[in-house]
């Protein structure tokens, strides 16, 4: 009782000092305005100064006796925490020594086994990523094998070939060598993580590989192929035997479809990829048959009596056409295995006749030579002289020998004929399936002549 009387005797006011919204410069205004008036000069500080220093001594000497009267409480209460403390932390300390020794026993059976563990499957990964390159590597070194031997095939006639006591080179040795390309082309191209051909490319003996046999090998094939096409001939006058034209078809279908496999299918859409290796060179043939007709038809209307012999070389180009169109109509596309979701054409010719825009290849080569042929009249017309009017007086001879040439030139070869059974079509086709055609062809001729 007389401590609480001793606290409520205090002059201090708590409260004051408590409030959450205590500022020491409005305490401080407070005072000075409680001892002074306003209008003092100077003021007196000494009071309120006084009062301050006094509720300090007061503050502390309340402190003081508080600590006084508390210490044993204070410190019985210390030394209780602090034993309970103890107690706690050598229970602490057991659990962390036991905690220790279970960490240490759990490192030495699964850490470091699973460590071990951990080097054991990187090693094994490594041997079995080895083992996948090893395999890769032995597999286009095998196929590059099998290319050099069906290489060997094609050009395998010695140097008495021309006698005949040698083998013929083996024209269906470039399928083979187009199919196994296409195989080392598949594995080569795969070169993602995780696919076939991942790290060949790193591989010395795979650079040396490509470098030495496959390029080598692969223009080789493409270069014959192109000369086979290049001087695809079917005798027209009846001196070619079955045999020789069989021969001459199975050579131009082998090339054709060597050419149609190696054609590059990178960086194409499947629904929009076409041979283009096939087409350049299809069209290399059409294009030095019609320059050839072109250029010599040119200059036997200049001389008249060389014309009837321009004219039966010129439907002996087309009927070589003719016979060209007819083989790959009747050739299926092969199925090729780079492209699994291309729907394939259904012969070789129809890509052909698609790149060209026509509907025929001896349509197109009556009316491509005509439209270059006027040019050529004209010119002759333009320079006049004996020339000019022998053309000029000739007219109606010279275009029916050009509408006999048209007509003799579109109907097939006797043996294709005979062989895929077209003789029915070239009768109708002899007795006016060529109309437009005959007449385009006089037309660039007679009709550049005038009066």
């Amino acid at each position: 009782m007389a401590a609480n009387e001793d606290e409520d005797a205090s002059y201090v006011d708590y409260d004051a000092f408590l409030d959450p919204g205590f500022s020491p410069s409005s305490f401080a205004n407070t005072l000075v305005l409680a001892t002074n008036n306003p209008t003092d000069t100077p003021l007196d500080l000494s009071t309120p100064l006084s009062k301050v220093l006094f509720d300090a001594q007061e503050i502390d000497s309340h402190i003081d006796l508080l600590t006084t009267r508390s210490a044993i409480p204070l410190l019985t209460y210390t030394k209780e925490q602090t034993e309970a403390s103890g107690k706690i932390i050598s229970e602490i300390d057991n659990q962390v020594k036991s905690l220790n020794e279970s960490y240490k026993q759990l490192e030495k059976e699964v850490i470091q086994k699973h460590a071990e563990a951990d080097e054991v499957r990187q090693v094994a990964a490594r041997l079995w990523e080895t083992l996948k390159l090893g395999r890769s590597v032995g597999r286009c070194l095998q196929l590059g094998r099998q290319l050099e031997i069906q290489h060997a095939e094609i050009t395998s006639s010695g140097p008495g070939a021309s006698s005949g006591s040698s083998r013929k080179e083996d024209h269906r040795a470039l399928v083979r060598c187009a199919h196994t390309l296409l195989s080392l082309r598949e594995i080569l191209d795969k070169k993602a993580p995780g696919e076939e051909g991942h790290g060949l490319d790193r591989v010395n003996a795979i650079r040396s590989l490509q470098d030495t046999v496959i390029a080598p090998i692969e223009k080789s094939v493409r270069s014959t192929s192109e000369q086979i096409i290049r001087e695809f001939n079917i005798g027209s006058s009846g001196t070619a035997t079955f045999a020789q034209t069989e021969e001459a078809k199975a050579r131009m279908i082998s090339a054709a479809v060597a050419l149609y496999l190696i054609s590059p299918v990178t960086c194409t859409k499947p629904e929009k990829w076409t041979p283009q290796l096939l087409l350049q060179a299809l069209e290399v043939y059409l294009r030095n048959a019609l320059q050839s007709s072109i250029a010599s038809l040119a200059r036997s209307l200049a001389t008249l009596p060389s014309l009837d012999r321009t004219l039966a070389e010129v439907s002996a180009r087309c009927q070589n056409i003719i016979a060209l169109e007819i083989i790959l109509a009747t050739t299926n596309a092969p199925a090729h295995p780079l492209l699994p979701a291309h729907k394939h054409n259904a012969n070789l010719l129809q890509p052909l006749l698609a790149y060209l825009e026509t509907g025929s290849l001896a349509s197109y080569f009556w009316r491509t030579m005509a439209s270059s042929l006027s040019t050529r009249v004209q010119e002759i017309v333009n320079r006049g002289g004996v020339s000019a009017r022998t053309l000029k007086t000739n007219r109606n001879s010279v275009g029916d020998a050009i509408r006999e040439c048209v007509i003799r030139g579109s109907q097939p070869p006797s043996t294709i004929t005979t062989t895929k059974g077209k003789g029915s079509k070239g009768e109708s086709e002899k007795s006016g399936g060529w109309d437009r055609e005959v007449a385009v062809m006089v037309g660039s001729v007679v009709g550049n002549l005038g009066r």
